[in-house]
């Protein structure tokens, strides 16, 4: 590395310093909202600093808190979370801000008609960019209750994605990834209509990942970002939590 470049990569890095960086990670512990399926983390101390030390041990699935999702999640014969490229986890943000929507319809799910409007406010989505659909359903973390919205047959009333949305973000728009603040890709209401995670799957058999459970959408810009998901690279697993964050222009 020439000494031009090692100036140049360390202007830049300053630059970077300058920004605001906005952190889009949930803390999560034992008692954090989590899919209905796994069981609560548990956090162990195994030494405290009486021994000499601090540490800890630490059991959870792998979708806990702010957690990035691989192809393998759902896609039988792709790719581990290890195998994602570094590259990939840096991209241009776009939010599409669908609070208003969905604070009014806990059943809101985000349609190709709904970000043809988006365009036509806010300019084309760009190829290559990482979309999030925000909702503000962060800001019920970390009430289970709140978070999971059953109504009084028991069904998870909570919003999300549609395939047609997600079909044209990906066919004809040439995004990279997708993120949201909720549970699972889908809304609630179309897992209920069809019976399994249509939009999730789509979105893995892309060959890319997905990043659940995001929060502070809504300190963002609608453009101009660039979001970061940094992750550990346990081996042959499906999903892991995340460290997200975002610098703003």
């Amino acid at each position: 590395m020439t000494t031009q470049t090692q100036s140049d990569l360390l202007a830049a890095l300053n630059t970077l310093k300058a920004k605001e960086w906005v952190d889009l990670t949930h803390t999560f512990g034992p008692d954090s909202p989590h899919f209905f399926m796994f069981e609560d983390a548990e956090f162990k101390t195994l030494f405290n600093h009486d021994d000499g030390f601090f540490a800890q041990q630490f059991s959870f699935a792998g979708q806990y808190g702010t957690h990035i999702d691989a192809p393998i999640h759902f896609v039988r014969d792709t790719r581990y979370l290890e195998e994602l490229e570094l590259k990939e986890l840096v991209l241009p943000l776009i939010v599409v801000d669908k609070s208003k929507e969905a604070g009014a319809d806990p059943d809101f799910t985000c349609s190709k008609d709904d970000l043809l409007a988006f365009e036509k406010e806010n300019g084309t989505i760009e190829e290559g960019s990482f979309v999030a659909l925000r909702t503000d359903w962060s800001k019920r973390w970390p009430d289970s209750e709140s978070f999971c919205n059953k109504d009084k047959d028991g069904n998870n009333r909570i919003p999300g994605w549609g395939l047609d949305a997600l079909k044209f973000l990906f066919e004809e728009r040439g995004i990279k990834a997708v993120g949201h603040e909720t549970f699972d890709t889908d809304s609630a209401a179309d897992f209920r209509k069809n019976g399994a995670l249509h939009g999730e799957y789509y979105v893995l058999e892309q060959d890319t990942y997905q990043v659940e459970l995001l929060t502070n959408l809504d300190k963002l810009p609608t453009k101009g970002a660039v979001i970061f998901n940094i992750v550990p690279k346990p081996e042959k697993a499906s999903g892991f939590p995340v460290r997200s964050f975002a610098i703003l222009p």
